[in-house]
């Protein structure tokens, strides 16, 4: 199947809701999938890009392997399926020209992903699926862009952001603060990312993991699972930059949608151990909608990374995807 992945650049200016503007930008695309099919968007968490899955010339795998591909629920026999890196993001996207500006919203990410569209000369969209900061932008692009989406699929992510998971996500950015005044940028990435790691998973799930006996080391106990909270932050620290992490973390909890203002058709996918989004919100949101298609509500112990964990998760995307209403 052939893969496009390359550069488009924006000249369209994209005025931002908390102040400034974006003159010009480079967003790094990569489309799969046959030309003429039907077009969809997928968007994934903080850490995603547009490398969704392997490409022919380079078999490491991509961010969400387990959905999109020939044959998988999000399938690129069927379907042509546009991904992109965030703006503030990880990947290869870039602001060219700007009025200064210190905050961007899902908002502007979703008015962002629409010039790109258009940029390429692609449109409209089958559908925009979004997961986690990318489901919120899914939303947010159904509120900015209605005539665009066609239908919009949103795992983990609702209207606005649960005081709890602001909260939590407030700890994070005050450690990096933290580590950037101390002069350990990086240091304090990987803590934030690692004290993260614990709200996407499950207390259910760790218990099952890491059973064991703590190793006694010259500087006290160490605990089986901080193994893998170190080694998680670490990865993500080696990625991400403190600024970086800042704008979109916060881009995370400054996002609100009214529901009202979605006149598209929305699916709903929730699993009962996210306690970032949990199942009751989700249901507030699905009886606000003007047109929700469905809600699914799903069992895992993968809580709000279940998306990147359970076929049933990614079956149910699968299924929302191919409806016709």
């Amino acid at each position: 199947m052939a893969v496009t992945s390359a550069s488009v650049r924006l000249e369209t200016t994209i005025p931002l809701k908390w102040g400034g503007a974006i003159r010009a930008a480079d967003i790094a695309y990569q489309l799969n999938g046959p030309e003429g099919a039907p077009l969809v968007l997928v968007l994934g968490g903080i850490s995603a890009g547009r490398r969704a899955t392997a490409v022919d010339g380079d078999d490491t795998p991509g961010w969400w392997e387990i959905a999109v591909g020939d044959g998988k629920p999000i399938d690129t026999a069927r379907y042509r399926v546009l991904t992109l890196d965030y703006i503030s993001g990880r990947g290869d996207s870039r602001v060219v020209d700007s009025d200064r500006y210190t905050s961007i919203d899902t908002r502007d990410q979703a008015n962002i992903c629409a010039a790109t569209v258009h940029a390429l000369g692609l449109g409209p969209l089958r559908a925009v699926i979004g997961a986690s900061y990318g489901g919120m932008i899914a939303l947010a692009l159904a509120a900015e862009q209605p005539a665009l989406v066609g239908h919009a699929i949103v795992f983990g992510a609702a209207h606005e952001s649960h005081p709890m998971a602001t909260g939590l996500r407030s700890i994070q950015r005050n450690i990096v603060r933290l580590g950037m005044h101390g002069g350990d940028a990086r240091g304090g990435v990987r803590i934030a990312r690692s004290l993260a790691v614990t709200t996407y998973r499950s207390a259910t799930e760790f218990v099952h993991r890491f059973k064991g006996t703590p190793e006694r080391r010259s500087d006290g106990f160490h605990f089986p699972v901080e193994s893998y909270l170190e080694h998680q932050g670490e990865k993500f620290a080696a990625a991400f930059d403190a600024e970086m992490f800042l704008m979109l973390s916060e881009s995370c909890d400054l996002h609100l949608v009214s529901p009202s203002e979605i006149t598209v058709p929305v699916s709903l996918v929730a699993v009962d151990s996210d306690t970032l989004v949990p199942p009751w919100q989700m249901r507030q949101l699905a009886a606000a909608l003007p047109i929700c298609r469905e809600l699914y509500e799903l069992e895992s112990d993968f809580g709000h990374d279940a998306f990147l964990k359970e076929d049933s998760v990614t079956g149910a995307i699968g299924r929302a995807l191919d409806s016709e209403g």
